[in-house]
């Protein structure tokens, strides 16, 4: 007997996502207090096939480690990895290379990653006095 499945039973795979990636986070980006300079090999559990070690003072390297950490890394990967600093400079462009749901998580937990919103057009109105 094959059991049936229906979508409304449990949460969808971004919810699911979400969860992960938000059970993951730091309390404060302050925790971040991985390195600024040199080379980092990141654990098997991180990063298990392709390129380990990263050399931070190379920006491309440095934002590939950032990618995967943030991907792939628990809490205690993120805090010994990723840098406050680093993070902060780099997610501008960070933020359009990891997924849609890391991002979220990220930016609704910490407001000073998310990108800065465009002030709304004034109103007619609000312009200034009419010309008599």
């Amino acid at each position: 007997m094959v059991a049936s499945y229906s979508p409304t039973s449990g949460p969808s795979a971004a919810e699911v996502l979400r969860t992960r990636y938000a059970g993951r986070l730091p309390a404060a980006l302050d925790e971040l207090a991985g390195p600024e300079h040199g080379v980092v090999e990141l654990p098997l559990h991180v990063a298990w096939s392709g390129l380990r070690s990263y050399d931070l003072d190379r920006p491309r390297l440095r934002m590939g480690l950032y990618r995967t950490v943030l991907a792939e890394g628990q809490h205690e990967d993120l805090v010994k990895l990723l840098n406050r600093d680093l993070l902060a400079a780099q997610w501008p462009v960070l933020r359009t290379l990891v997924s849609r749901h890391v991002r979220q998580v990220w930016e609704e937990t910490f407001p000073e990653l998310a990108p800065a919103q465009a002030p709304a057009p004034a109103s007619a109105s609000a312009a200034g006095p009419a010309a008599a």
